[in-house]
């Protein structure tokens, strides 16, 4: 699916292929977090992503979540102010909300205080807070796991200036 979707095999499936079983339970987690009828906007979803990707210095996830955050956003603005959403004016406060959460809860160890806590109550209700805490838990394991293998980007979003590889 990944060679149609994609044009090629993505490389962290070459990694997780090795152990099928779990492979399959994490791609059911990932399509339970994705489903239509989640809580969390999908813009939200990967921008969240995108942000722990780059957090986690994750080559290959920030590629991925970047592409899908420029698809489900319109375009590269955000692709391209994440890293530095708190300087941008392209974030709505729940917006900034998420990503402050995504950031305290990818640090080693998390830290999230009740101005955060309080924030997040303010924009997202508990379910929304559960979910996007195990999206964040997710993508933290995803990046995390790519980046320890030193799995490469593969070229999927080309940010302006840059030349896609053959």
């Amino acid at each position: 699916m990944q060679k149609k979707h994609y044009g090629a095999v993505l490389n962290p499936l070459r990694w997780w292929g090795r152990m099928p079983r779990l492979f399959w339970l994490v791609a059911l987690f990932v399509g339970y977090l994705e489903r239509k009828k989640s809580p969390l906007d999908p813009v939200l979803r990967s921008l969240l992503m995108t942000r722990v990707s780059q957090v986690c210095h994750c080559a290959f996830c920030i590629d991925a979540n970047a592409l899908r955050l420029a698809q489900r956003s319109g375009g590269m603005a955000k692709v391209q102010a994440v890293a530095t959403w708190r300087d941008s004016t392209l974030f709505s406060d729940q917006e900034r909300a998420a990503l402050a959460y995504a950031e305290a809860v990818s640090a080693t160890p998390p830290v999230v205080d009740d101005a955060l806590k309080a924030a997040l109550r303010h924009h997202f209700s508990e379910q929304a807070i559960t979910e996007m805490t195990s999206l964040l838990a997710f993508q933290n394991l995803s990046a995390r796991f790519n980046a320890a293998l030193d799995i490469p980007s593969q070229g999927l979003c080309v940010m302006p200036g840059e030349k896609r590889d053959a």
